[in-house]
């Protein structure tokens, strides 16, 4: 509960996998957060090639119709707290560095393909203890076989494809609000499972089954989880200016506590999301309906998120203006037999910032924010938020979904306001540095249910991946 918001890198190189690819041929592909969607085959031309040192592991011949990619992330990550949770966290003061890297190999042998990405990670100075999210040592993040079964061209631009994947993955979903890596904390998300992929032009469908990887604290003890499953369907069609998507996901959790109270969940979440970029407006709106059961009650829950902003290319700094707004269903009586908080299942880490105390759960959030370019290769911003109960009968929650505010006797829905200052630096192509300096100051709510200071967070990292 100590870090649950802190989970997030501040990279200028990571992106989601459906800009993995880079709109110009001649480009390397923009590296990701979960690698495998990085494709380095076109450096097989070497017309394409720039001399670049990396390319000499990006793509390494090995034969006719198969070659090898590599890669690595180096990553050092200090976060600094002052009253974490308020004052109320088991180290309210803490200090910590996280290390790890993350180095892979991708071989293409034909229609088969064989990825395998081994993760280092370890903590120092983490009080009072390191958890899971904090150190695994040596550990398999992602290993996986895929098998492509076909591909046929039917056009210039459109193609069909249908690929089968067994193994250890990291998944994202869209923006990662219902699935995500969990990238930010030192030891990222995986699943041990099932996936099946196809494309058709500009639409594609993913499939899932799986557990989540539940890491241990020593080497070689990652284990998958036995009390959770998630299953579902995710689609998209994206034309070059906007987008759709549509998905249905399934979760079951044997040991769900929602409430005070621990049984059987069973979920159902039916989603859609409208996104694009058109001139100088931008958009993302995302909605969620959650049905099921619970213990010996029924599941009711929702959630409508929106992001609209606008960019000024031709202004100094090219400053962009973004105003975000979420709302996320809490629970409106305990005693119903009928359970109205929203579950944001795995969620990314980097969900309201770089200090995110508060979780997308029973919550209304309103995030303007504005950043901007300066020039070699260095970013800004500024954000500011405010976070407000969505039911007075249900808590405050963290970002895995746990209760760290039960409502007690309050009606207050003010739970507090936050400011946050991020600045990046992209050094080189493969080495960036980057900072951030937090503040969240206790509303109403806070004040009447216990611990009520002000946390400060200050984040320091640097990055180095190719």
């Amino acid at each position: 509960m100590r870090r649950a918001g802190v989970l997030a890198t501040f990279a200028l190189v990571t992106v989601s996998p459906a800009a993995a690819q880079s709109s110009d041929a001649w480009k390397p592909p923009t590296l990701t957060t979960t690698r495998y969607d990085e494709d380095w085959s076109t450096l097989a031309d070497p017309a394409q090639r720039t001399g670049h040192w990396t390319e000499q592991f990006n793509y390494i011949p090995l034969g006719t119709d198969s070659y090898a990619s590599t890669g690595l992330e180096l990553r050092l990550r200090n976060e600094t707290y002052h009253n974490n949770l308020w004052g109320g966290a088991p180290a309210p003061n803490d200090s910590y560095l996280w290390l790890r890297a993350m180095p892979y190999a991708d071989l293409h042998a034909g229609r088969v393909r064989a990825f395998l990405e081994p993760i280092a990670a370890y903590a120092i100075g983490v009080r009072p203890s390191n958890s899971p999210i904090d150190q695994t040592r040596t550990d398999l993040l992602q290993g996986f076989v895929d098998v492509r079964l076909g591909e046929a061209h039917t056009g210039d631009q459109d193609a069909i494809g249908l690929t089968l994947r067994a193994g250890r993955q990291m998944l994202s979903l869209g923006t990662e609000r219902m699935v995500g890596t969990r990238y930010g904390p030192n030891v990222p998300l995986a699943f041990d499972g099932f996936r099946g992929l196809a494309s058709l032009g500009g639409a594609t469908l993913s499939l899932i089954a799986v557990r989540p990887v539940e890491p241990g604290l020593g080497s070689f003890d990652d284990r998958r989880s036995r009390t959770r499953a998630l299953w579902g369907a995710y689609g998209s069609v994206k034309r070059p200016r906007s987008g759709v998507d549509l998905y249905y996901l399934g979760y079951r959790n044997t040991q769900a506590t929602f409430g005070g109270v621990t049984a059987r969940e069973l979920r159902h979440s039916i989603g859609a999301r409208w996104f694009g970029d058109v001139t100088t407006w931008h958009w993302n709106v995302e909605g969620v309906a959650q049905f099921g059961r619970f213990a010996d009650g029924s599941i009711g829950a929702w959630t409508l998120g929106s992001e609209v902003g606008r960019h000024f290319p031709k202004i100094r700094f090219a400053p962009d203006l973004q105003v975000r707004l979420d709302y996320a269903s809490g629970d409106g009586n305990p005693n119903d037999h009928h359970l109205g908080t929203f579950n944001a299942l795995f969620p990314k880490g980097k969900y309201f910032g770089e200090l995110s105390p508060v979780g997308p759960y029973n919550l209304i959030n309103l995030n303007p924010q504005v950043s901007g370019t300066f020039g070699n290769g260095v970013t800004a911003s500024l954000a500011g938020m405010a976070y407000w109960r969505a039911s007075l009968a249900d808590g405050v929650y963290d970002i895995p979904g746990r209760l760290i505010r039960a409502p007690g006797t309050s009606r207050a829905r003010f739970i507090g306001k936050e400011i946050e200052a991020t600045v990046a630096w992209q050094a080189t192509r493969e080495l960036s540095f980057s900072a951030s300096l937090s503040a969240f100051a206790p509303g109403t709510f806070i004040r009447e249910t216990g611990p009520a200071r002000t946390i400060t967070m200050l984040g320091l990292e640097s990055d180095f991946r190719f």
